[in-house]
Order: structure tokens, then sequence, then C-alpha cells
């Protein structure tokens, strides 16, 4: 993250006030800063750190409330000029508030510093250590972020539907930083902090080295890599992301899922929606989780109506002749231990994302089939039903979709009728498909969205009969930050995602209402959580249940993918209850290959799923 200041002040400045003021008279206990538009007087501070764009000072005179921050930043481009670290200074100026977007928090700094003046030089400047008590330095305070909630205005659950119902601008709440994530570390806005115990939460963020981290204090949600896990009512807002180094150094680029990195000294500041640690200089990485990548998933297929092995994997934005197919094919062979059938997600057409009209993707899976076919000496098929162009959303021109790999060996397709890209499927008597393959399709539910791909399935030898519904629902594009403005935050296509649970869920309901014993499996990228109210309908409506569930995962065990400062799980198995008595504990798991690895060995955003299912 580049420091940067292409803001939009807030309101306009007023008339200035009485000599003396203390930081912590221009924080407030507040978001908002209660002086915000007037000018001051003869404000004393310890200059902690300088960057580029301005300098950051701390109260020579802290209270002891929780709530007011003792430090700010002050913008000016030439105010650090004669001033290093350990410097009192006695300063004017203006408060002000500042934000670059209408969705994210505003930033309460000074402006147009004047009258600056050096009181003393070469004065102590002791970071405040996270995740202890500290006294002295900025007063007696706990300094241990919480662990479940952001802010008071989400009502218990930053997922709560409906969402951006209220925003922090606009109802400025008394800071409670024992509380809310949120509150604790705008209470340490401008401040200088240290943490110790750096463990980092995947690969770098961006391409400026970004890093989301915690330190040595209380976490929820902690996994067996020492990542974080979204869980429900639980999003993690104890981290932290480590932005660019204030002394132009740069971060590492190799951080990877639970790595150990030396201990950070920064600045606490909110930037571009989230709040950082600006460090002094950057950290670097100590050790690593080993091993690098997770053992083979042990679930394998005995060919048989009674233990067959079923996957699910989002390949993103897979194309032929692409630099991922042995990685891909890897995966599936090696990792996932071949199984009987594999629902792939973000099959692109054969030109990739050249925007020629081209729909076919047979060239794009033939290439991941013949690269199976090497490995395995199995003549994996595949089958799919091409989109209308620039119609199932993704990446222009690239048609993505969704598709079924499987072994001839061991399955095939009953009586199969395929659809058209134009054709929605049905359930007839039986129950059957009116299309087999074909997509549940149910305009304008399934707009510029991935239509499930749904399939009848026999064993070779004709005794085992099952359906799959292959799922990819429409993105969380157009989500606002965690700790963003909006509360709860908003969770972009939430409204369309409810509305593709109604009809997939009913569709498997009609399965079941002809025969409750049907083996019905819907898996796939479900883009949701699922303790959140599209995967709760999808659940109530198709009566299906949730492998995790069933299999009695541990719930922190239970991700897919990385964003943001967790890890979380977007991909989903589900099954009817007549599959579902017969699974136990260790037929069902995560094979986490692309949260783990190193950015050279990621094929996919997304971890494969497997099951072995009878």
């Amino acid at each position: 993250m580049k420091l940067s200041h292409h803001f939009t002040a807030f309101g306009l400045i007023l008339s200035p006030l009485a000599s003396a003021i203390t930081v912590a008279e221009i924080t407030g206990n507040k978001y908002l800063s209660p002086l915000s538009r007037s000018a001051f007087t003869n404000l004393t501070g310890l200059v902690t750190a300088k960057g580029p764009n301005g300098i950051w000072i701390r109260s020579t005179q802290p209270d002891d409330d929780e709530r007011t921050s003792e430090s700010i930043y002050v913008f000016s481009r030439t105010v650090g000029a004669n001033l290093v670290a350990g410097d009192i200074v006695m300063l004017d100026g203006n408060v002000t508030e500042f934000r670059s977007s209408s969705a994210y928090l505003f930033l309460t700094e000074i402006t147009d510093p004047r009258n600056v003046q050096v009181v003393s030089k070469g004065n102590p400047v002791n970071p405040v250590v996270l995740g202890a008590r500290t006294s002295g330095i900025i007063g007696d305070k706990d300094v241990n972020p919480p662990t479940e909630q952001y802010s008071g205005l989400d009502n218990g659950d930053v997922f709560g539907v409906p969402n951006n119902v209220s925003r922090i601008s606009q109802v400025n709440p008394q800071l409670e930083p024992t509380m809310y994530g949120m509150d604790f570390f705008e209470s340490l806005s401008g401040e200088l902090v240290a943490i110790q115990g750096v463990t980092a939460l995947g690969r770098p963020a961006n391409r400026f080295g970004d890093q989301w981290v915690y330190g040595n204090w209380t976490v929820t949600g902690k996994n067996t890599r020492g990542g974080l896990t979204v869980t429900d009512r639980d999003s993690n807002p104890e981290t932290i992301i480590v932005g660019s180094p204030l002394d132009g150094t740069r971060n590492p680029n190799t951080t990877k899922l639970g790595d150990s990195l030396t201990d950070i000294i920064g600045i606490v500041q909110y930037n571009f929606g989230f709040y950082s640690i600006l460090p002094l200089t950057a950290p670097s990485v100590i050790s690593s989780q080993s091993p690098g990548l997770p053992p083979l998933s042990g679930i394998k297929s005995k060919g048989r109506c009674n233990n067959l092995s079923i996957a699910t994997y989002n390949i993103e934005n897979f194309t032929p002749g692409n630099d991922r197919i042995p990685l891909v094919a890897d995966h599936i062979a090696t990792y996932l231990e071949a199984p009987s059938v594999v629902f792939l997600q973000e099959v692109q057409d054969n030109s990739g994302a050249t925007n020629d009209g081209t729909v076919d993707a047979n060239l794009t899976l033939s290439d991941l089939t013949q690269a199976l076919e090497e490995r395995t000496g199995t003549p994996y098929l595949f089958v799919d039903v091409d989109p209308v162009n620039n119609a199932d959303g993704g990446e222009p021109g690239g048609n993505i979709r969704n598709a079924y790999l499987y072994n001839p060996n061991e399955v095939r397709l009953y009586k199969p009728n395929p659809g058209s890209s134009i054709d929605a499927n049905a359930v007839l008597a039986g129950p059957s498909l009116r299309f087999n393959p074909g997509r549940i399709d149910a305009p304008p539910v399934f707009a510029s969205s991935r239509k499930p791909l749904v399939a009848q399935w026999e064993t070779l030898d004709g005794k085992g009969n099952f359906f799959t519904v292959n799922v990819h629902w429409t993105s969380k594009g157009g989500s606002s930050s965690l700790q963003g403005d909006p509360r709860p935050p908003v969770n972009g296509g939430i409204e369309q995602r409810n509305a593709q649970a109604n009809v997939t869920g009913s569709f498997i309901a009609q399965i079941l209402a002809q025969d409750r014993n049907a083996a019905v499996i819907a898996a796939g990228d479900f883009n949701e959580f699922t303790f959140v109210e599209p995967l709760e309908r999808f659940v109530q409506i198709s009566g299906l249940q949730d492998l995790d569930v069933v299999s009695d995962l541990p719930e922190v065990e239970r991700y897919t993918y990385t964003f943001g400062s967790s890890q979380q799980q977007l991909d989903h198995m589900y099954v009817s209850p007549s599959v579902a008595k017969y699974v136990g504990k260790k037929d069902f798991e995560h094979v986490h290959v692309n949260t783990w690895a190193a950015e050279e060995d990621v094929a996919s955003d997304h971890d494969p799923t497997v099951a072995s299912l009878n």
C-alpha cells in the first residue's frame, strides 16, 4: 500500500480554539473529532515517526480514557523536514477529517501546521506493545484487540441482513475499544505500536507487499496452519494489515499462511478501507510451516456404488494451454486421488479471455483430461453445456462455465440427453431430468451468473444412480470493506444469491419429493458462508445436509479460500439424507493445496474438496 493523500476534506475551517489543548481533546472518544473544522494553537506532542507526507505526534499529557487516541497524524510534506523522532514540538493547525471514498471511514488529522517550534530533542520514543496493558506511555489502557465483533452498529453480525442500514460517519458512535475491533484500532489511530510474535495470514494482499497479520495476543478461529477462519459471528477483527514501510524498504513478497515474521514497530493508521500498521522498516520472514503442502487426501474411490469419490474444484479462469494445467492435473490426480467425478467451476472457452464470440470449451477441457490421463492412466471424459456468449458473468470473453470430469471406468451419464445454452432443465417423473446434463435457469435470477449444471449418473454395474448439481452462484463483487463506513458491511450480490438459493433448492426438492431416498450431491463455489442467509435458505428448501457438519469437521478447518485477513469457505458440498447417513469423519476434507502454497505453486485461488460417498 503506497501512502498517498488524495482525500476529500470534511467541512470548513471555523474559528480558532483556546491554546494548549491536548491530542486527546482533538481525537475525542468517537470516530469523528469533536473539534473537526476548527483551528487550534499551542498543541504539544512527541514526534514518534516521519513519513513522506507528514509526521505523527503523541501527547505529552496522556489521559486514562481507553477511547481517546493519544496520537495523531500531521499532514504536511514540509513539516518534518527539520524534525526527527524524539523531538517534542509545539504547533498550531487545523483539525480535519479526510477520506478517499464514501465507503471508507474518515481519518482525523492535523492539516496546515504552522508556528512549529522544537521544545526539546532526544526524548525517548517507545512503542505501545499490543497484546498487553500499557501504563505511562499513553495512559493506563488495555491494548488487547477484541476477537469477534467489528462494530456496535453491526447488531452482532457483520454479515447480517439487511446490510448497509447505517453509517459510522452519520451515527458517529462512542468508541468501545474493549468490545469492537474497529473501535479498538480507532482508539489507537496515529499511535506508534509494536507487534510481537507476528503470524502471516496468507500471501501478500497486493503488489505492494501489504500483509495481513496478527500478533502475540488472544485470537479466535485459529486453524491448524496458524491462520484464522471465519466462523459464525466471528470474522476476526483482531487482525491488521501491514502497509508500506515508512523508510522505503519493501515488505517480503514470499510470505505464506502461518509464516512467522520479525517483530513490527509502526504507526496505526486507517488507509484505503482498513486499519493498517505502517512499519518503520520492513519485517522479514523468520520461519514457515512444515510441510509446505498438505498430505494426500487419503480418500480414494473403489469404483463401486457404495464407494465413489466426488470432488469439487474452482480452477480460476482456466484456459487451454495455460501454465497451470500441470498443477491442476497434479492436484486432481495426486492430492485428490483421482476422483470418480469432479465438479469444476470457472472453465473458460477455447479462446480464453479473448472476446471473439467463442463459447466452446472442448480444447480447454481436453487439455486437462489429457494431462490427467498422463498421470493416472485413466481416460477421463468431460461434459459441459456452453453458455450464451458473455451471458454468464466472469472475465469478459471468457465465458466461464461449470463442467464435470468423470472416470468412464466407474460412472456414466444415465440416458444422456444434453441441453443447450438456452434450454432450462426440469425434473420429470422417475425422477429424471428433461436434459442430462442440463442447466437450471430462471431469468433474471441467473443473469450474468453461472447456471447450475445438473446431471444424472449411474455406476457401470447399473446398481447406483445419483444426481449432481454443480453450482457457481453470483460473486461478492461490490462488497464493502469489513472495516468500512456502511454497517453492517455491504455483502455484494446477496439478493441475487438469495434468489439463486430459492431456485436451486427448489429444483433439488422436486427430486426428493418424488423419491426421498434419491442420492443427490450439490457442490461447487456458492460464494457464500454457511451461516449467511442464502445458504441457510438453500439448506431449508433443498433438504440437503452440509458435509462439513455431517463429517464433524472442526469449524476452524472449514476453509477453501483466503480473502483479506481470514481463511473462509466459499466452496461447499451438500448431500441428500440417504447419502449423508453413510458419511464418517474420515470421508470428507478440504485439501489446502492453494491456501497453504507459495505464490509459484498456486494453481487457483480456491482449494478443492473431496468426499467418499455411498
